[in-house]
């Protein structure tokens, strides 16, 4: 607490040595308030001696023996002259209503505030000491005490005259008394003593000239003397007021204040009076000069103590729990004040975080929040906590930072421009800004990159689409299809190719609706490499779809992919194959050539080139089997008769096509022909497997045969219904008669015909045997009898 004997009104703060303000992190129990207004009027000319503290008013006592009635606020509302000398004590009943009051020169008046009711008394000893009973407003409650070297109780009899007791002398003057209902407990020079019973006792190694309680703790008030440093003197220090939590044997301190109080060096312990409200928990630090409310601190309070130890993080968590519960403080304003701390501490990164929280919806505070950062040069620390949405700022305010980074950093421009959505600001205005710069600097990518987004945001296609071709941007695919712009790359094929001609033609084959084969064709004719990978998948996808170009595609498999020129071959229908074999027998494509020439019917030269060129016993034989050609193995005989390995490859192979006795028989006596033994081991082989296999063949055939001839003959030994429902597959009409006694003959079929007898053809010489003439004119075969009915 700061000296304040000259100010007569105001707040008066919790005051503590500067030193221990400084180094003292614990926040204060309590806070203080001078009582102003009156109080210092009074003080002015007077001095403090007492105080009593009643719910609806205070009343102070003062050394030229007047008393006054004061509201909460300190303003005088009654003043009462009782004696010319000091007032020692004054006492209220728990109505109000009635008052005692005891002074330096023996006197004790008792009396109502609001009635006549008085009683005077006059001690031959100064009096410190007066209670009134709580409930003195009741008749049979009219009694009060008084205390100076004796204990007296004074009540009053049933005839209106006061009679007095003596309850307690010899131990020293009466210092304290406090009636709570029926109890009266007092405390002398030596000992506390309770009427009835004993409630506590202990004893301090200070000076103590007040006690109150609070909760479970204790609130003391202390007079304290101090060492001059350099006199060595004592000096009366300032007052402290104290709360302390009370244990077993000992006690702790939970916090202590000095209070620097009006003269308080010169006040001695004994001017020092500590009262308290019990029901509001505020207490009174009474001195000559001064009156000091103390009372706890709320959550206002605590958000004070926060701010100005500048731990702001804490105070708006605080405010955010207690936002019911304060009155002074504002989220909004502690935010602003956290911000504006960050700000001046340097940690602007933190401080435009904070932004998001504090500032919410609050588009106008954003803006003046923006200009802050814009003001120190910290753009850049608030560009990722913009609102993008809800709330929208003005354009100017974002384009105000994409200008910041774009004259500084490029990766940073165009990532605002990534994340930002493009309506947040004026498109041309950013365009032609970074226009402006690619003039400087016309091969940066990144601004390239920037500017192709820029357009695209714009809906100008076309040059974004430029853009990100000349960069080879792997989004340029996306871009195409995402917005349908196959016209505008009909000229770009090339260029498309070039970048990524996998991507390139499965988009294109993908959209043959909108570029036309012939048009693809047509761009790529200057790029024969880019033209064939093309019309291979195209192919790939569909071997007809192209068929136009196949005979141009020969050339290009020959020329840029010759591992998928014989598969073409094979795969088309559509391949001019003079054109086909003239390109292959230029470039002695062997494989190729011989396929060619196979496909064309000239077998012969087919094998004699595999023969000839290729020297390859093993494909002369392969191509013999599939062509199946007596003259071919006649051929290839030949041409081997007189080359060893090639009797040795016929040989293992021969068997199974074509007799080897026409092979050994050609043989030349004393020719040497490798693994000679080996061969006719294997045709011996063949022959026995083929033996075998043609004998297993033929009992598979045999037990077919007899267990389906068996099932046959059980089918048809079993009965045919007839009945009415069938008819003569000749005249048509029902097979048997309506008449039952009419006699009838029908002849059933194997296939299951029916027909009456005089419907069928008469047996003749040439065909003794009757068929169903449906079944023969069918098969081109008879069908047998298999049973006739006669009656």
């Amino acid at each position: 607490m700061a000296e304040a004997e000259e100010q007569d009104t105001g707040s008066l703060e919790e005051s503590t040595d500067e030193s221990e303000e400084e180094e003292s992190e614990e926040e204060p129990k309590l806070k203080y308030e001078r009582l102003s207004n009156g109080v210092t009027e009074i003080l002015q000319k007077d001095a403090a001696s007492c105080m009593t503290v009643h719910d609806k008013f205070l009343a102070l006592g003062t050394h030229y023996g007047k008393v006054f009635l004061l509201d909460v606020q300190g303003n005088i509302t009654q003043k009462f002259d009782v004696s010319p000398v000091k007032i020692n004590q004054i006492s209220l009943d728990e109505s109000g209503e009635h008052m005692g009051v005891c002074s330096e020169d023996g006197k004790v008046q008792v009396f109502g505030l609001y009635s006549g009711e008085e009683f005077h008394e006059t001690f031959d000893c100064p009096i410190k000491i007066v209670a009134v009973h709580p409930h003195f407003v009741r008749s049979s409650c009219k009694q009060f005490v008084t205390g100076g070297k004796k204990l007296l109780l004074f009540e009053r009899s049933w005839m209106n005259r006061w009679k007095s007791s003596v309850l307690h002398e010899g131990e020293g003057n009466i210092r304290s008394v406090k009636w709570r209902g029926h109890l009266i407990a007092w405390a002398n020079n030596m000992v506390q003593q309770l009427m009835s019973r004993a409630v506590s006792q202990f004893e301090t190694e200070f000076y103590i000239s007040g006690l109150a309680p609070l909760c479970d703790q204790l609130v003391v008030l202390s007079y304290v003397k101090e060492l001059a440093e350099k006199t060595e003197r004592e000096y009366c220090a300032r007052p402290r007021l104290d709360i302390i939590q009370p244990l077993s044997e000992t006690c702790e301190e939970i916090s202590s204040d000095a209070l620097t109080v009006r003269g308080f060096q010169e006040n001695e312990c004994r001017d020092y009076h500590l009262v308290y409200s019990e029901g509001e928990s505020l207490f009174y630090i009474v001195s000559p000069r001064d009156v000091v409310v103390a009372k706890e601190r709320d959550q206002d309070d605590h958000i004070d103590w926060l701010l100005e130890k500048k731990k702001y993080e804490e105070a708006l968590m605080a405010a955010e729990i207690s936002q019911r519960n304060i009155k002074r403080h504002k989220i909004l304003d502690i935010g602003l004040a956290y911000i504006n701390h960050l700000i001046e501490r340097g940690d602007y990164d933190t401080a435009a975080r904070k932004c998001q929280k504090i500032l919410g919806k609050n588009a106008p505070l954003w803006e003046y929040e923006v200009y802050k950062f814009k003001e120190i040069g910290q753009l850049k620390a608030i560009s990722p906590y913009l609102p993008r949405g809800d709330p929208v700022l003005k354009p100017l305010i974002y384009e105000m930072i994409l200008h910041e980074f774009l004259e500084s950093d490029y990766e940073g421009f165009a990532t605002l421009i990534r994340e930002w959505p493009g309506d947040l600001y004026n498109n041309s205005v950013i365009v032609q800004a970074v226009r402006d710069h690619l003039k400087k600097d016309s091969q940066n990518k990144t601004l390239l990159k920037t500017l192709a987004e820029l357009y695209t945001y714009d809906k100008n296609y076309g040059n974004a689409l430029e853009i990100y071709l000349t960069l080879r941007h792997k989004d340029v695919f996306q871009l195409i299809h995402k917005h349908n712009l196959f016209s505008s790359i009909k000229d770009k094929i090339v260029l498309l190719m070039d970048f990524d001609s996998e991507k390139a033609v499965d988009m294109l084959l993908d959209n043959e609706d909108k570029i036309s084969i012939k048009k693809v064709v047509e761009e790529l004719e200057d790029r024969p490499e880019l033209q064939h990978v093309y019309l291979h998948k195209l192919f790939k996808r569909d071997h007809h779809k192209g068929q136009r170009y196949h005979e141009k595609q020969i050339s290009l498999y020959a020329e840029y992919d010759r591992p998928n020129l014989l598969p073409f071959l094979r795969d088309s229908t559509h391949c001019p194959l003079e054109k086909a074999l003239e390109i292959c027998q230029q470039r002695n494509f062997v494989e190729e050539t011989v396929y060619l020439l196979s496909r064309m019917g000239n077998s012969r030269s087919a094998l004699k080139m595999i023969m000839e060129e290729l020297h390859n016993v093993d494909k002369a034989i392969e191509f013999a089997k599939e062509q199946d050609d007596a003259e071919l193995w006649e051929d290839l005989i030949l041409y081997s008769i007189d080359k060893p390995p090639f009797i040795t490859g016929l040989l293992n192979n021969i068997g199974t096509h074509v007799d080897p006795i026409l092979l050994i028989h050609r043989i030349k006596e004393g020719m040497e022909i490798p693994s000679l033994r080996d061969s006719l081991v294997k045709i011996l082989q063949d022959y026995n497997l083929q033996i075998l296999l043609r004998e297993g063949c033929k009992k598979i055939l045999v037990a077919d045969s007899l267990s389906l001839l068996k099932k046959m003959h059980r089918t048809q030994m079993k009965g045919v219904l007839v009945d009415e429902e069938n008819i003569c597959e000749s005249c048509l009409s029902p097979i048997l008669p309506t008449d039952a006694a009419r006699p009838f003959s029908v002849v059933v079929f194997h296939c299951r015909h029916m027909f009456h007898r005089e419907c069928l053809p008469v047996p003749t010489m040439n065909s003794p045997t009757q068929h169903c003439s449906i079944c023969s004119a069918k098969n081109h075969g008879p069908g047998g009898v298999v049973l006739e009915m006669k009656k």
